[in-house]
């Protein structure tokens, strides 16, 4: 049996074999199934102004998400680690020297 997702009723294994997501706008519950996160931490990210950009349609004003923002905004996140962007890898960086801060200050 392969596992359950808690959040949903869809197995990880089913949603791997199901056809793409066709549509250019997902809800809170398929965004959240889009990203593998709950729709409980997509609502606190909206509520603090954080995670990917959202907006209300319709005449309800359901929240929704553009599948094409949900994109560029995990390339942001990739590009915001250090583990998945050399230029940011502390070992990477060049050593500072003490004596030029001083002189500076």
């Amino acid at each position: 049996m392969s596992p359950v997702d808690p959040v949903s009723s869809v197995s990880a294994a089913e949603f791997r074999h199901r056809p793409p997501i066709s549509r250019a706008f997902l809800g809170v519950q398929d965004a959240a199934e889009y990203l593998g996160i709950s729709p409980k931490t997509l609502y606190v990210w909206r509520h603090r102004r954080q995670g990917p950009p959202s907006f209300r349609m319709g005449a309800r004003g359901r929240v929704t998400y553009r599948i094409d923002a949900l994109d560029a905004w995990i390339r942001e996140q990739e590009q915001a680690d250090s583990r998945s962007n050399p230029a940011l890898n502390p070992v990477s960086a060049a050593p500072q020297r003490r004596g030029a801060y001083l002189a500076t200050v």
